[in-house]
């Protein structure tokens, strides 16, 4: 997925004194890389990865969390959505999330398709 620079998939919130969220395009397969935060602060960018993936139309769409440190329930929430507006066959990966991340799936969203944890 080639993403040009400034699109609302290569986008960050600076560090500081807020926690921040960098994301970017993967190489090798439909989806993006995050790193850092998903809370207030970085809801709105998390928000907007979220609604490209459902507006690409793949049918796979993955999301390398590995170096994401805190994602809040709303957050998960905003996941949940985005998954609930995937069109049949299509669902959203998630790569080494959060092990939060599953437990509140499980928890909220119970039988939620659309969403595929893979710890690896």
């Amino acid at each position: 997925m080639d993403v040009p620079e400034g699109s609302p998939a290569c986008v960050s919130v600076p560090a500081g004194t807020a926690p921040g969220l960098r994301v970017g395009p993967l190489s090798r397969q439909a989806g993006l890389r995050a790193a850092g935060e998903v809370s207030l602060a970085t809801r709105a960018i998390w928000q907007r990865v979220l609604d490209q993936a459902v507006r690409e139309g793949e049918d796979v769409y993955y999301l390398e969390l590995s170096a994401v440190t805190f994602i809040d329930v709303a957050g998960v929430d905003v996941l949940a959505d985005a998954a609930r507006r995937l069109g049949p066959g299509r669902r959203i990966v998630l790569n080494r999330p959060p092990s939060a991340v599953a437990r509140m799936l499980e928890l909220f969203w119970p039988g939620l398709t659309g969403i595929e944890v893979s710890p690896s």
